[in-house]
């Protein structure tokens, strides 16, 4: 509980760094976007587990859980993959770190991890992140992909941009999955 309300303090109180993107074109509620290159804190997700322990494990890194007892600035979205299998909560170190100047992890779960430019197709999405929407929404993605020829090459991923109390009609949610670097628009070449 302390740590979800830091996290809310600091995602209210300031400007939340997020990850720099360009948008490379929209087909409906589908967006196909460049990220630039990111490092991630990530922990594994068993899908038995909820996600508010991932939350914590890496909440515990950020605010100091590490060889240096350095606290890190609290960035949006907090990112879970949707897979079968390997499953993973992430959160995205502020730009102005790499690999390399990063703290160790106090927690042998946090692993840190350098993640290339990718090109992401994006459904966003307000509201409560519940299950049966973020189904219907993956859903959606991958039906808009798949009517324009464009294999997924990763799971999909839920995002969450907001602390847990922001009112349902001002959550920003999206789910995504990662398509090759050659997609750049959804016309067929």
């Amino acid at each position: 509980v302390v740590f979800v309300m830091l996290w809310g303090i600091v995602m209210t109180g300031h400007a939340t760094e997020e990850p720099t993107w360009t948008l490379l074109d929209t087909q409906g509620d589908v967006e196909l976007r460049l990220y630039d290159p990111v490092v991630q804190a990530r922990t594994p997700m068993p899908s038995e587990t909820n996600s508010s322990r991932g939350f914590r494990t890496l909440a515990g890194y950020i605010f100091g859980g590490n060889a240096r007892k350095q606290e890190i600035a609290m960035t949006a979205p907090v990112e879970q993959t949707l897979a079968e299998e390997r499953n993973y909560m992430a959160f995205t170190m502020p730009e102005q770190y790499s690999l390399d100047a990063l703290p160790e992890p106090d927690d042998s779960i946090v692993t840190l991890h350098d993640v290339p430019a990718r090109n992401v197709a994006v459904i966003k999405f307000s509201g409560w992140a519940r299950q049966k929407v973020v189904q219907e929404k993956v859903q959606d993605l991958l039906e808009t992909l798949a009517e324009h020829g464009i294999e997924p090459h990763s799971a999909p991923a839920l995002a969450q941009y907001n602390p847990p109390w922001t009112p349902p009609w001002s959550r920003r949610n999206e789910v995504m999955v990662e398509v090759s670097a050659q997609v750049v628009s959804f016309i067929k070449p």
